[in-house]
């Protein structure tokens, strides 16, 4: 047994490791999980005469499995059709998700489908980090982008050590008017992730399979994920941080002191 074994490999990229029990990732006890119809696990069902139904299952949410994995708490702050503008508007607060009792040490969000649909629906403006205001959220542009970094900023009001890891949307092997918006996604998560201290980004977009029919024959239901789909995320998930974590062990060496009141190691950076 070598130390050097558990530290991140030369050459390792995110996902060449498939970790079987949350690996690193599971220093974390309680993990927020902010999203949509994709973080609620939710199931497309079809009726006899062709009416379809949407239901939200969070026990097969990505979360909930990572949860099963890794024996923390995973906290659902999701439901089929969020938006970054309504969590912030409307649900979040209707919920109590800005609850400092809902704390967690780390947030995983996983929102930008619905808001790009609404861009290309509604032309609701996409925006860029120039919508940001660092110092007060309340001034934020009413842009995708000044929601999403609002979320960030309210929560860091909540727990300001906390961890973040922000999700891309994966390829799915075709292009279209979605296509442009998905990359500048990727490309405005980046962004925060260097404004915003201690925040990652988990690249499905890079680094995770195609989207593709095979994956569709295997891991879909309908327009959603089937059971075996939300199950194969979470694994990503968990791989991803774990290779984060790995990647950057500085930067979790006091996981266990995050909302314990102040305490920590002062020779040790968070």
């Amino acid at each position: 047994m070598k130390i050097s074994d558990f530290l991140l490999q030369p050459g390792e990229k995110p996902l060449d490791n498939i970790v079987t029990d949350g690996g690193f990732c599971g220093i974390f006890r309680k993990i927020g999980c902010i999203g949509d119809s994709l973080s609620s696990g939710e199931m497309e069902s079809l009726t006899e005469d062709g009416k379809k139904g949407y239901h939200d299952y969070f026990e097969y949410s990505w979360g909930q499995y990572m949860a099963r994995d890794i024996g923390c708490e995973a906290l659902n702050f999701s439901r089929g059709g969020m938006t970054a503008r309504e969590y912030c508007q409307s649900f979040a607060e209707a919920n109590g998700f800005w609850n400092p009792e809902l704390a967690c040490q780390a947030y995983i969000i996983a929102l930008g489908v619905n808001d790009i649909s609404r861009t290309l629906r509604d032309g609701a403006p996409f925006g860029d980090v120039s919508d940001i205001d660092m110092a007060d959220w309340h001034n934020n542009k009413e842009t995708f982008v000044g929601f999403y970094a609002q979320i960030i900023q309210r929560m860091k009001e909540v727990q300001p050590k906390a961890k973040f890891f922000l999700v891309t949307i994966p390829r799915n092997g075709r292009t279209t008017e979605r296509t442009p918006y998905e990359e500048m996604h990727r490309e405005l998560l980046y962004a925060m992730a260097e404004l915003f201290d201690y925040t990652y980004v988990i690249d499905l977009r890079q680094y995770a399979p195609v989207y593709d029919a095979e994956f569709d024959r295997n891991f879909r239901l309908g327009g959603h994920l089937n059971a075996a789909g939300y199950r194969l995320t979470a694994k990503m998930f968990e791989s991803y941080i774990d290779y984060i974590i790995r990647a950057n062990m500085a930067d979790f060496s006091q996981v266990a002191f995050i909302g314990k009141g102040g305490i920590h190691n002062c020779g040790a950076p968070w």
